[in-house]
């Protein structure tokens, strides 16, 4: 069991990343961004958060092989991920799954459903 207080959201939209900091701040988390996969990848390293909500089109790395870097990295694979994109297929959803990510939600972000799934995390 784990509490959830620290996020880090990786997502080169810089509309995107404002958006759901603000939901996530709003509701009492730290929140840290980065702005790519690379980034994504050196900053859970660096500050270890409870949960990495990870973007899946970015350029240069893109968020499934992000994740799969994470998950399988013994200093990170205990962080979960929660996969954040505009790909709403099933084929995309199992995909990131097979990467290793705990959740997917789609873009637009909607508020609850976001902290549902993170609650679900706790």
């Amino acid at each position: 069991r784990m509490t959830v207080r620290t996020i880090l959201v990786v997502d080169d939209s810089p509309t995107d990343r404002h958006i759901i900091s603000r939901i996530l701040t709003q509701n009492g988390y730290q929140v840290g961004t980065a702005e790519s996969g690379e980034e994504g990848v050196a900053k859970t390293k660096e500050i270890c958060p409870d949960l990495v909500l990870m973007d899946v089109v970015m350029p240069g790395m893109n968020g499934y092989q992000a994740t799969r870097m994470l998950t399988r990295d013994d200093a990170t694979r205990h962080i979960p991920v929660i996969l954040c994109t505009t790909k709403d297929q099933q084929t995309d959803k199992i995909w990131g799954l097979r990467q290793g990510a705990q959740d997917y939600i789609t873009k637009p972000v909607v508020a609850a459903e976001l902290l549902q799934k993170i609650a679900r995390l706790d």
